[in-house]
């Protein structure tokens, strides 16, 4: 299954606004003439700027001086990055006692009791009433509380939570910084104590500062307490750990086991079969990949509530987007301990069997059918049909399994448009639901399962600016859903749906009203986001800039409806494009009251290397194509310009992780364009990406700098090795990042600023530089860490762009 854009948010924390299509107004070309011949003085230096990705010459590399700001906790380092937090903010002010008050109102908005809790099921209680869990964080538990709830409760206004586990109160007892990092749950399914109701156990992960490495502990959920390693609980040191239940007592575990047992990206490369009572070191090897693969896993999906088999699934993830599967069905004996009596006269399973689809195509089961995602364009029948690239396919996985692809009749649930992508799907007990984004609104489907596959039901009339998702409430008892709804100025909420209900009212609508609701799954509001910033003179809009090669770029912009444009609006854009994320419109509140209550514009590119239009869009910005990717962040920053949005003074740019790559490009391509940047936990040194912490599971997508990539295209796109000595003045720079990251290393930032301050002597490039000791990639492990960060960068932004504004 292909994760959702919604579940994205917690990846890349940005938010979009967008802008009408046009202005026609004689004032409105009075501003573009304004615009054209005084506020535009990058104009001189555009056609040379444009040229930079073809212009520029291999750069030899010589050794590299910074290189012990990659030790990331030795003395000398932790000296650099306590110096310069210090420095910045002596400079920039401390965000806490600026008496500015961004901090304290992102830190309200961040430990709000008006914050959504969302929940997941864990069963029923001994009386039928669903169990729902969720993690709550607020001032006074910043760490988070694991707690509970019946459904019936959950549904008022004020539930009666019961608290499970105290993490504030575990990390005081352990002397240790917990983050919590999530619940793998036992199946009722394969727990032979709950009878199928009530979720007994669960796999608690949790991290040291926000990190991604993990530790690993088993909670009996009937006793709401840890298992010790004597009573044979399962747990694990700090590591990459990914770990599921096969049986109660069997886990699947990849982990770090010694020499060799982990990838070049630093992920589990082999897979133990653990029961219960024995050392993980006597655990037997039941899979392996190679080094060179980003990981590999082991998992099983039961799908006997849809007519379908156990499929027990082994993969290797080549790279990041090309994966082998290997499959075979089951019976619930064989889930269990080699030595419990329950396998006794049980036939040994089948034998696995290669998942024979392209490697870079996605696969999943739902009931008895296989399901296919594709990325490129596949012929799965010699001499019939070929279904495109960004297409959803299924087919009786029996068949596909004993007979072969060549002997399976294929059908498409989803073929894409020039303006629509799959975005996921999820399912109820007996329906189906599809998202798709169209021309980066979203729109939802629904589907029948059955024996002969999958029947359209209705949904959406048309896809709608707005983040909306549905995930089953419990897929194996019932098809009602959770529906989850935001947009730029919309709140977030939270809904209660039927998929069944869909089918019987669309049957019976009357065909002449064409307005009719189509959320007919909608069943009852349950909890929304009260308005936590003040939009009620704000608008939102999408519009479209032109890239180099004439390639149309969206953009979303939000800004107030009285907008002047004389280009003195403090205009934020940003910006990702990468790894096939699809960025849209959700409700952020940290940017409402961060810089939209400023009566700033907020923007946000959907540039190339995305996913906004399914895989083309994100391979046309992959490897030598890379430059893609930034020619369009640049048009859409010239557009606004061009529009009178804003001039290139009161134009800032804001990205992390990849999206700090984009802006270390902004920084040494196009310094004329932006008035000021924030690159947050980014890449930079792209000549040593690979060497560094999950580096290596990246190059699928950027390329080897160890091969012919370096010289022919990666070294245009190492902002570490692009900085220009003779630029006289670069915009004034905020870089972030945290010293808990271990999946962008945090040597990139450290290396790229200290590397500025030494060749930036006695010029106009102001770099500022703060990094977190704790935080993990996500830059923050508690809500007043991510209000300092957040309040810090924004600040920043402002106040460098309101001054420019004022000359």
């Amino acid at each position: 299954m292909r994760v959702n854009s919604t579940a994205l948010t917690l990846l890349v924390t940005t938010f979009n606004y967008c802008c009408s299509s046009a202005f026609t107004t004689g004032a409105t070309r009075a501003a573009l003439a304004f615009t054209s011949t005084t506020a535009f003085p990058y104009k001189q230096s555009i056609d040379t700027q444009r040229k930079f990705f073809q212009q520029m010459s291999t750069k030899a590399v010589e050794e590299d001086p910074y290189l012990w700001l990659e030790e990331v906790e030795s003395e000398e380092s932790l000296k650099f990055a306590k110096d310069a937090n210090a420095r910045c903010l002596e400079e920039l002010g401390d965000p806490k006692t600026s008496g500015i008050g961004t901090y304290d109102k992102v830190l309200s908005v961040l430990e709000s009791n008006d914050r959504i809790a969302y929940a997941r099921k864990y069963g029923n209680d001994e009386n039928g009433e669903p169990i729902m869990f969720n993690l709550w964080k607020d001032s006074k538990n910043p760490k988070g509380l694991w707690r509970k709830t019946s459904l019936t409760s959950y549904k008022t206004e004020e539930p009666e939570w019961e608290t499970v586990l105290d993490i504030d109160e575990l990390a005081e007892k352990d002397g240790i910084s917990w983050v919590w990092k999530g619940s793998t749950p036992l199946s009722r399914k394969i727990d032979a104590l709950s009878n199928g109701e009530r979720v007994t156990r669960t796999l608690i992960s949790l991290s040291r500062g926000g990190a991604d490495a993990t530790y690993l502990k088993e909670m009996d959920l009937l006793t709401e307490s840890f298992v010790s390693e004597e009573d044979g609980g399962f747990t694990l040191p700090e590591a990459k750990t990914r770990a599921s239940y096969k049986s109660r007592d069997v886990l699947y575990v990849g982990s770090d086991f010694g020499e060799g047992s982990l990838t070049d990206s630093g992920y589990p490369r082999v897979i133990k079969e653990w029961t219960r009572g024995t050392k993980i070191e006597d655990a037997p090897t039941v899979f392996e990949g190679e080094k060179t693969d980003v990981s590999v896993s082991a998992y099983m999906n039961d799908q006997r509530t849809r007519g379908g088999p156990i499929y027990e699934i082994r993969s290797r993830s080549l790279t990041f987007y090309t994966t082998k599967k290997y499959v075979r069905r089951v019976e619930y004996e064989h889930l269990l301990a080699a030595d419990d009596p329950a396998r006794n006269g049980i036939d040994d399973p089948e034998d696995f069997v290669q998942v024979d689809v392209q490697p870079d195509a996605g696969v999943s089961f739902v009931g008895k059918w296989i399901m296919i995602s594709l990325r490129s364009d596949w012929q799965p029948v010699p001499d019939d049909k070929t279904y495109t690239s960004g297409s959803l396919l299924y087919t009786d996985a029996d068949s596909f399994i004993t007979k072969g692809r060549e002997n399976c009749e294929f059908k498409a649930i989803f073929e894409p448009s020039d303006t629509t992508a799959y975005d996921g799907y999820s399912f109820t007990k007996n329906y189906f639901i599809l998202s798709i984004i169209d021309n980066v609104k979203s729109k939802l489907e629904f589907f029948k399962l059955d024996d002969e596959g999958f029947h359209f039901v209705g949904g959406d009339k048309e896809a709608k600016i707005r983040a909306c998702g549905t995930g089953a409430i419990d897929s194996t008892e019932s098809d009602d859903i959770w529906l989850y709804t935001s947009g730029y100025t919309q709140p977030s909420s939270l809904s209660i749906g039927d998929a069944s209900l869909i089918e019987k009212k669309e049957s019976s609508k009357d065909p002449d009203k064409e307005n009719e609701s189509s959320d007919s799954y909608f069943v009852e509001k349950l909890k929304s986001l009260p308005s936590m910033y003040n939009s009620s003179d704000l608008e939102v809009h999408q519009k479209f800039a032109t890239s180099e090669d004439g390639t149309k770029i969206p953009y979303f912009i939000i800004h107030k409806k009285d907008i002047k444009l004389d280009g003195k609006n403090p205009t934020l854009l940003y910006g990702y494009g990468g790894f096939e994320i699809s960025l849209g419109p959700k409700y952020v509140s940290t940017v409402g009251v961060s810089w939209l209550e400023r009566g700033g514009v907020y923007v946000e590119a959907n540039i190339r290397g995305g996913g906004e239009y399914g895989p083309k869009w994100h391979q046309a910005g992959l490897k030598a194509k890379r430059h893609k990717c930034y020619e369009d962040f640049s048009a859409v920053g010239e557009h606004l310009i061009e529009t009178g949005i804003c001039t290139s003074d009161t134009l800032a740019a804001r990205g992390g992780s990849n999206g700090g790559l984009l802006m270390g490009m902004m920084y040494c391509s196009r310094p004329d364009l932006f008035g000021a940047i924030h690159c947050a936990v980014p890449l930079l040194d792209m000549k040593r990406y690979h060497t560094l912490l999950a580096g290596a599971s990246w190059m699928a997508e950027y390329g080897d700098p160890d091969t012919d990539d370096w010289d022919n295209f990666l070294h245009k796109y190492s902002p570490y090795h692009l900085i220009d000595e003779e630029t006289p003045k670069y915009p004034p720079m905020l870089v972030t990042t945290s010293t808990r990251d271990d999946r962008v290393h945090p040597g990139h930032a450290r290396k790229m600023v200290k590397k500025l301050w030494d060749l930036g002597k006695d010029k106009d490039w102001p770099v500022y530089y703060y990094e977190n000791i704790e935080g993990g990639h996500g830059g923050a492990a508690d809500a007043k860490q991510s209000a300092f960060m957040t309040a810090l960068a924004y600040d920043f932004m402002w106040q460098t762009l309101t001054k420019n504004a004022s000359v």
